[in-house]
C-alpha cells in the first residue's frame, strides 16, 4: 500500500493544485484535477496507433458506455441511493460521497478513490444532467490497466510502483513520470479483465450489487467445457481481428456475427379454416448457438 500511496502523491505533485484540501490530502477536488492526475496524452507520442484505437473504445468513455451505462448509473443514484437504499444517507446529490459512487465506479472509474467527495458529487450531477462532455474527461485509460490494475497478487508481486508502466517486458520507459517498464504476470491473462468484468456481486462494497459476471461465466462454463480451444479475453477482443485496444464488444457487427450462430428453418402451409377459406401459416424453427467464451449478453 505504501507504493500506491506514493503513486498517488507523485500524480498529485504533477498537477498545479491551488485548492488547500488538494495540497493537504493529495486528492483531486475537481473532475479536471482528477483528469490531469490520470492524463495519458503523452502516451500518444510513442504509441499513436494504440492510443487512437483506445480513443475510439468504450473504455475511453467508461461513464457513458453504450448509452445504457450512464442510464444505469443514474438509476443507481435515483432509485438506489435516494430511494430503495434507505440507510445510504443519500436524499440529494449533495449527500453523495465517494463510497456511494464506488458501487458503479469501482470499475467504471476506480481512480475516484484518489478524489474527494466533491468530485463524486460533480460526477453524480453530470450523470443526472446527461452531461457527456464532462463525463468524457475521465475514463479507463493506459494508467488504469498498465499500472493500477496490473498486479492482483499483492502479497506476491507487491503494489504497483508509482513510476512503472506494466506490460510484457522489463526495461526503461521514455516518459517523465513512468520511467520504467516491468512485466506483469497477468497482462496476457483473462484475470486482468476479470477485475472489472467480474464474478458477480461486489461483496466488498457496503451495498453489494450484481453487475458484470463475464469472468465468472468464462471460468465456470468456457474453461471447463470439452472440445474448445482455450482462448483469453485478449485473444478474442484484441488479437484475432487485429482491433487491438479498440477491444470491440457486442455493438461491433463483426463480433456479434461471430458470437452467435443462428439457424432458421421454415415451412409454409395453409390451414383450412372453413370450406373454401385457407389461412396462410408458417412453422418457424430457430436455433441459436453461442460461440462466445461467456454468457451473452453480459458486461
Amino acid at each position: 500500500m505504501k507504493s500506491f500511496t506514493l503513486f498517488c502523491l507523485v500524480l498529485a505533485l504533477a498537477v498545479p493544485f491551488t485548492n488547500a484540501e488538494a495540497q493537504t490530502t493529495g486528492k483531486a477536488t475537481t473532475i479536471d484535477e482528477l483528469a490531469k492526475m490520470y492524463d495519458v496524452s503523452s502516451c500518444k507520442k510513442c504509441h499513436a496507433q494504440i492510443y487512437n484505437e483506445w480513443e475510439k473504445s468504450i473504455h475511453a468513455r467508461s461513464l457513458i458506455g453504450t448509452g445504457r451505462t450512464m442510464a444505469t448509473i443514474k438509476t443507481a443514484i435515483t432509485d438506489g441511493m435516494m430511494k430503495e437504499w434507505t440507510k445510504s444517507g443519500v436524499r440529494d446529490v449533495k449527500d453523495i460521497k465517494v463510497e456511494h459512487m464506488m458501487h458503479c465506479l469501482k470499475c467504471h472509474l476506480p481512480q475516484l478513490k484518489d478524489a474527494t467527495d466533491d468530485v463524486a458529487r460533480q460526477i453524480a450531477q453530470a450523470v443526472m444532467d446527461s452531461d457527456q462532455a464532462t463525463l468524457e474527461k475521465v475514463n479507463i485509460n493506459c494508467i488504469i490497466c498498465h499500472n493500477r490494475k496490473a498486479l492482483v497478487h499483492k502479497m506476491v508481486d507487491g503494489d504497483p510502483e508509482p513510476n512503472v508502466i506494466y506490460g510484457n517486458k522489463d526495461g526503461s520507459h521514455g516518459d517523465k513520470m513512468f520511467t520504467f517498464m516491468k512485466k506483469s504476470p497477468i497482462m496476457k491473462e483473462s484475470i486482468i479483465c476479470g477485475q472489472c468484468h467480474g464474478l458477480g456481486p461486489n461483496f466488498d462494497l457496503a451495498n453489494p450489487t450484481q453487475c458484470a459476471t463475464l469472468y465468472g461465466s468464462y471460468l465456470h462454463n468456457y474453461v471447463q467445457a470439452e472440445g474448445v480451444e482455450l482462448q483469453t479475453c485478449q485473444d478474442c477482443h484484441m488479437h484475432v481481428d487485429k482491433k487491438g485496444h479498440l477491444m470491440p464488444a457486442y455493438r461491433d457487427p463483426q463480433m456479434a456475427k461471430k458470437a452467435v450462430t443462428v439457424e432458421v428453418q421454415t415451412k409454409g402451409y395453409q390451414v383450412l379454416y372453413k370450406a373454401g377459406e385457407h389461412i396462410p401459416t408458417a412453422a418457424i424453427q430457430v436455433r441459436m448457438t453461442s460461440n462466445a467464451g461467456h454468457r451473452i449478453p453480459d458486461g
